[in-house]
């Protein structure tokens, strides 16, 4: 399997390379030159754990690694998650509640991100050389990636988070994390501000080279890759559960790049009816999704941070896609949003922009009355992040296929936001030893030179 940048500006590279490069030198996306059709494969994957199912899945897109060394990458990842599905669905009302928060930071990122430091640290013992990560967060994103490399030998990781903007507790996720190979800096800006720095000094090829740097966003494939599995594993116990040939799934994004995951999977043959879309009133990707404009609005700080994001990283992949992989037109559009701020795509004959997206809004009201009620109804509590799939998710119902609402992180990191909406705490153990923990970070200018220089004088 060889990548390619959604710009077509670079020759086609393997998968090792793929990940070790992370933005193409074009400024584009990588992306498979094809996706393969899993269809006749279905049957027998919806029977596998879930650690055999993601060396199905990845195996299929990981061609230059050996098939033990993949097993092992991918055993080794899941082995530090508390679940032993990895990935659980609870039934929650009408609703399947994807778990998406066991592994070792209580997110949804360490799915792919505990994978990708085991990959890091496999490719560059067989390469050789060093790894210096920068990365953007606007929450578990930066713990994640830290706890996924942290004390590993020949990889530095540098991660830009705005500051104040993101909860109390996912600051001290990252902050906390002491080893000497974290780098942990608070940007006067918004997550955008910092996604930008990031964006521009892997511009800049030159800087870029000489200084190795590699990216834990998820603009890196492999992110979006391990992304895809638990798609297949949750469609699998939804349909035997509920008797069903197709599911559809609500998946609270900003950056696009966990329901990209999603449409992936959908593209490589998995039976989802529907993708539903779901934005805090940072709402740039419903507001594309129901107009076909996507155009820029300032960042509104919210109860649900990570989704506090108006340029979505992931949004080039999709495009990609929509203009028939035509990258003279994706060029043109991310141009024209690049000049102006907006981009447009024509609307479908039914008006809408992809039939296969439902897209809607949840505000911060709504999001404290749908974690209110389901602890109430239910007795299940809801981050503000899973409260905003779900509430939107109950604006489209269909009895046609059972509903998968993914939930990005456990409740307990959102602990205002969950006094606010029932009057009470959730604790969890792994974050109430955060209390009294020791914590490094620097800030720094919102300013790409001042980034730069930070990172010469500490790589």
């Amino acid at each position: 399997m060889k990548y390619i940048s959604t710009r077509g500006q670079m020759a086609p590279i393997g998968f090792q390379d793929a990940v070790m490069t992370g933005l193409a030198p074009d400024g584009g996306l990588l992306l498979p030159e094809s996706l393969p059709n899993v269809s006749d494969r279905l049957e027998a994957w919806s029977k596998l754990p879930y650690a055999e199912l993601a060396f199905e899945v990845i195996g299929l897109f990981a061609t230059d690694i050996p098939a033990d060394d993949l097993k092992k990458l991918i055993n080794d990842s899941y082995a530090t998650f508390e679940h032993p599905e990895v990935a659980p669905s609870v039934s929650v009302g009408d609703f399947e509640i994807l778990e998406l928060f066991h592994g070792p930071t209580l997110a949804f990122k360490d799915v792919a991100l505990q994978f990708l430091g085991n990959l890091f640290s496999y490719i560059l013992e067989k390469r050789g050389g060093k790894l210096n990560i920068l990365g953007a967060t606007s929450g578990d994103t930066g713990s994640a990636a830290i706890h996924g490399v942290r004390g590993k030998p020949n990889i530095n990781i540098f991660i830009m988070h705005p500051a104040g903007r993101t909860s109390p507790l996912q600051e001290k996720q990252m902050t906390s994390v002491l080893d000497a190979n974290v780098f942990n800096l608070a940007v006067e800006g918004t997550f955008d501000d910092c996604q930008n720095i990031m964006k521009t000094t892997f511009g800049d090829v030159p800087f870029k080279t000489e200084h190795s740097l590699g990216s834990v966003n998820s603009v890196n494939w492999a992110r979006v890759l391990a992304q895809t599995v638990y798609y297949f594993y949750a469609a699998f116990r939804a349909m035997e559960k509920r008797g069903a040939s197709s599911v559809r799934f609500s998946v609270p994004t900003g950056n696009f790049g966990d329901i990209l995951a999603g449409y992936l999977a959908q593209q490589m043959g998995l039976p989802i009816r529907r993708l539903i879309l779901a934005t805090n009133e940072n709402d740039i990707l419903s507001r594309f999704f129901n107009s076909g404009v996507y155009g820029m609005a300032g960042v509104v700080p919210t109860i649900s941070p990570s989704m506090d994001i108006q340029v979505a990283s992931n949004f080039e992949r999709y495009l990609y896609f929509k203009v028939g992989r035509n990258p003279e037109t994706l060029v043109g559009l991310m141009n024209d949003f690049k000049n102006s701020g907006s981009l447009k795509v024509a609307l479908n004959e039914n008006g809408v922009v992809d039939e296969l997206f439902l897209a809607g809004r949840g505000d911060t009201a709504g999001t404290l009355a749908t974690i209110k009620r389901y602890k109430d109804e239910f007795g299940y509590v809801l981050d503000p992040h899973t409260a905003v799939g779900v509430l939107v998710a109950e604006q489209y119902p269909d009895d046609a296929a059972p509903t998968i609402c993914l939930a990005t992180a456990h409740p307990a990191k959102f602990t205002q936001a969950i006094i606010d909406a029932t009057g009470e705490a959730v604790h969890h153990p792994t974050l109430d030893a955060l209390a009294d923990a020791e914590t490094r970070c620097d800030s720094i200018a919102n300013d790409v030179d001042a980034v730069k220089q930070y990172l010469v004088e500490h790589i």
